[in-house]
């Protein structure tokens, strides 16, 4: 709960458009990591391998797929950690998102994936600063 007003009911929380826009990023940077993340396994949304930049392939063990692989793992799990813990998840997505559009801007082809990606970017940011009043540590 907020500093401000720590007796506040959770009621009146769920009605307070911060909480809200908090709950609806927490909810999002959740769910959408851990589903890219096992698409990356199955390339049901689109075959993942063809946005992997060459110098990338060349660098990295393996194909372009096992790489993938990797790639799909690390997303699942930084969902989860959104879920569990938003205020350091956030940051986590954050940065993977400048990963990848670092990734894609080498590519030279996917400057508007690359757009998109940054605009998530912001919102993962967004929910960390949201996460750093309402996903306060515990107290014992």
């Amino acid at each position: 709960m907020p500093d401000e007003a720590p007796l506040e009911s959770y009621a009146s929380l769920r009605s307070d458009p911060r909480y809200q826009a908090y709950l609806t990023l927490r909810v999002g940077f959740t769910a959408l990591p851990i589903l890219m993340g096992l698409d990356k396994f199955f390339n049901e949304l689109v075959t993942w391998p063809k946005y992997l930049a060459d110098w990338i392939d060349t660098i990295a063990p393996g194909t372009a797929q096992q790489f993938m692989y990797a790639v799909g793992v690390v997303e699942i799990v930084a969902g989860l950690v959104v879920a569990i813990r938003p205020r350091w998840g956030a940051y986590l997505v954050a940065a993977w998102l400048a990963g990848i559009i670092v990734n894609l801007v080498s590519y030279g082809e996917w400057y508007d994936i690359a757009l998109r990606d940054f605009g998530l970017l912001l919102g993962a940011l967004t929910l960390a600063r949201l996460a750093s009043v309402y996903d306060r540590p515990s107290v014992r």
